[in-house]
Formats: structure tokens, C-alpha cells, sequence
């Protein structure tokens, strides 16, 4: 029994050992009598779209024996390849050519004897082109508050918050001295200051944006827009105008409603007595005069509130000198050579403003331009809306400046 015991056993032992000295040699024949030699494959990519373009970057391995990666897609009809000359620490690479796409690449390293790793394949990597550009819109301005121009003529553009993938907005402008100025609105801000914009020139802006924040190109919105047309007029300070009544100007109908409520800061049509009501005492044209307080080198515009009801001025003058020493006209204001004894004095006609109205709305229009610097106003009436040719009612006459000039 035993016999047979250890005869089995050695029977049992000689298979084992035949089967694994043929399951040794045997894949020979089907690798050339050559044993497999893989490379160390590539690890962990990371992708970077970019404008018909990708990057691919990954951790350099640490198989010394590397001399080259090839990378394919296209189901291998396209491939580049990398040779490596220098041991860094990463991989990267920019496959160019590309349409605006979604692509999937496949990596291999390489020994000097062609042995290749494992692929590894890359997938979803999209390449960004025209229409992506074509979706892109500039970064908007604040709507409701677009700028806001202070007493020094600094100019704070205000724009809504930027979208995540936007870099920054190129803002281009014409400065005082009539040079073309760009700067740079990053997407962290919401608001620019600038220092000497040349009041009215036109003001441009252009953003940019990244689909992804590993892109390694940077998008410009096709398009590039306007922003609202920035004037830096600000009204004249009321609170130092005075009286500065010249012989032949209009007195006031009563003691309450004399030319300084003309800056009592109304901003509607006014009712007797919170207005200028004049005296009657003479016919139209009839001229009423008063101090700014100050020197404007740059005046532009002119607002004219009317009464609510009656005698509003539908044509009138207005006229500016800087100083009124020897300023006052002999002849009254009607009289037909008034005009040219106001040139001679100094004066000079800012604007005639016609209304076609009712006259009593707040009514602003344009200065004339390249006027001299002003100081003293003068309102010379030429007609009232109803006819009237004695009574002028005006509840409001405010001036305003240019501060980027001033």
C-alpha cells in the first residue's frame, strides 16, 4: 500500500514539473523567442484647450530608458512625436492644427529599442475655434450709473460683474493731450478711475476670456463697443451766485421774487412768488444780470425752468463776460443798437435759446463753442410764449461746466 502511495505521488510530482518547464518556453514562439519589455507608461494627464490647439502635460516618469513619447488620434491617422534629450520633471507638448473639436488622444513611451508602455488614452479634449469666438460678448457696463465724473474731472467707469471665465476688458479712451490711451479692467474689479479723459471723445472697450482656466490661449470677443458718451458737465455752484444788477435791467415785481430765486434750487415750474417775476416797468427785450461767484474757462450748457402757468420766455439771450468792470450798456436792452454796444463792452452771446414749448418744462441746450472764459451771466428776453411784452416769469436758470476743462 504504501508502494503504491509513493509511486502516485512521484507520478503527480514529474507532471507538475514537465507542465511548468513547457508553460515557460512555450510563449517564445509566439514572441519570437523574445520576452515582453514594456516602458513606463504615462500617468496622469492634464489637458489645456486652446485656440485650435491642446496642451498635454503629464509627470516625467522614472524609467531612465525612455527616449520618446508619440502621441495619435484620429485613430492613429495623425501622431506627434517627442523626443527626450534632458530629464525634467514634466511632459508637456502642444499638438497644433486642430479643428474646433472634441478630441481623444492615445500616449505611448518609447526605449531606444522600440519597446513601447501600455497606451494611455486621453479622452474629451476639446479645441476651441471661431465659434466659440463667435459667442463671446463684451463684459456690460453698469446701465443704471455708466460713469460718474467728480469735482477734479476723474472719470470712475462702472461696469456689472465680470463672468467667471472673463481675464480682464481693454478699455481705450483719448486723453487731454489728444493721445490714445489703453488700460486694463481685470475680472476681480467692477470699476476703473481715469485720470485725464478728454471730455466727449469716444470711449471703446474689448474683453477677453478662457473656456477653461488650464486653456493656454486667451479669447477676444469679436466685437468691439462703445460705451455712453461721457461729458463731464457739472452744474455751476449756486451757492455763490449773487445779484449783480446793471443799469436798464429788469427789476423784480415785488421784493420776493428778485433775481436770486433764480438759483433757489427749484427744479420744477415754480407759482408766485417762488420765482423771477420782473417789474413791468418796460417793454421787451429786457436784460436781467447776475454773478456766478466765480470764473468757468469752459461753460456748456444752459437749463431754463419757466413759471407754471403764464410770461414764460420762448426766445431769449444768454450772454457771458468774465469781468464786469466797465461792462455796464448804456441803451436800454430794446434798443436796436444794444447788440453791438455789448460786443464792444466785452460781452459775448453763449447761446439765443428758441422754445417751441409751453415754456415752463426744465429746458437744457448747447452753449456755443470756443466761448472765453465767463463769470457774469446776462438774460436778455426777447419774447414771451403768451405774447406778453412787459411781465417775464422764470422760476429756475441753472449753468453748467465742463470739469475735465476747468
Amino acid at each position: 500500500m504504501k508502494n503504491i502511495i509513493y509511486i502516485t505521488l512521484s507520478c503527480l510530482l514529474l507532471f507538475v514539473i514537465y507542465s511548468c518547464n513547457k508553460s515557460q518556453t512555450d510563449f517564445k514562439k509566439f514572441q519570437g523567442d523574445k520576452e515582453i519589455i514594456y516602458t513606463g507608461a504615462v500617468g496622469q494627464v492634464i489637458t489645456q484647450p486652446g485656440n485650435l490647439r491642446v496642451g498635454l502635460k503629464w509627470k516625467s516618469s522614472s524609467d531612465p530608458s525612455i527616449v520618446k513619447y508619440v502621441i495619435y488620434w484620429n485613430n492613429k491617422a495623425d501622431s506627434q512625436v517627442m523626443n527626450i534629450t534632458t530629464k525634467t520633471d514634466s511632459i508637456k507638448t502642444v499638438i497644433n492644427g486642430l479643428q474646433e473639436f472634441v478630441y481623444s488622444f492615445v500616449i505611448y513611451s518609447y526605449d531606444a529599442k522600440g519597446n513601447s508602455s501600455i497606451p494611455t488614452e486621453v479622452n474629451n479634449v476639446k479645441a476651441y475655434g471661431p465659434i466659440y469666438v463667435s459667442t463671446l460678448l463684451n463684459r456690460p457696463y453698469n446701465a443704471k450709473i455708466p460713469y460718474v465724473v467728480s469735482p477734479l474731472g476723474d472719470v470712475t467707469l462702472n461696469f456689472k460683474t465680470a463672468d467667471t471665465i472673463n481675464i480682464s476688458t481693454k478699455i481705450n479712451y483719448t486723453n487731454r493731450s489728444g493721445q490714445n490711451v489703453t488700460v486694463a479692467l481685470s475680472s476681480a474689479d467692477s470699476v476703473l478711475t481715469i485720470h485725464d479723459l478728454q471730455s466727449g471723445s469716444q470711449v471703446t472697450y474689448n474683453s477677453t476670456y478662457i473656456p477653461d482656466r488650464n486653456s493656454i490661449d486667451i479669447f477676444t470677443a469679436p466685437k468691439i463697443d462703445v460705451f455712453p458718451t461721457i461729458l463731464g458737465y457739472a452744474q455751476c455752484d449756486k451757492s455763490l451766485f449773487k445779484k449783480s444788477a446793471l443799469p436798464n435791467d429788469m427789476g423784480p415785481y415785488e421784493g420776493d421774487t428778485d433775481v436770486d430765486q433764480l438759483w433757489n434750487g427749484s427744479t420744477t415750474p415754480q407759482g408766485f412768488p417762488h420765482l423771477f417775476h420782473a417789474d413791468g416797468n418796460d417793454v421787451l427785450p429786457r436784460t436781467l444780470t447776475f454773478d456766478m461767484g466765480k470764473v468757468y474757462k469752459s461753460l456748456k450748457q444752459v437749463e431754463e425752468i419757466g413759471r407754471n402757468c403764464c410770461n414764460n420766455p420762448d426766445d431769449f439771450e444768454i450772454w457771458g463776460i468774465a469781468d464786469i468792470t466797465n461792462a455796464a450798456t448804456n441803451l436800454k436792452s430794446n434798443d436796436p443798437g444794444w447788440k453791438a454796444e455789448a460786443v464792444a463792452k466785452g460781452w459775448t452771446l453763449l447761446k439765443e435759446v428758441k422754445r417751441t414749448d409751453d415754456g415752463m418744462a426744465p429746458f437744457k441746450v448747447d452753449l456755443d463753442n470756443n466761448l472765453p472764459p465767463v463769470r457774469y451771466i446776462r438774460v436778455r428776453v426777447l419774447h414771451n410764449v403768451n405774447g406778453e411784452t412787459r411781465y417775464t416769469n422764470i422760476s429756475q436758470i441753472s449753468l453748467f461746466y465742463d470739469v475735465f476743462n476747468q
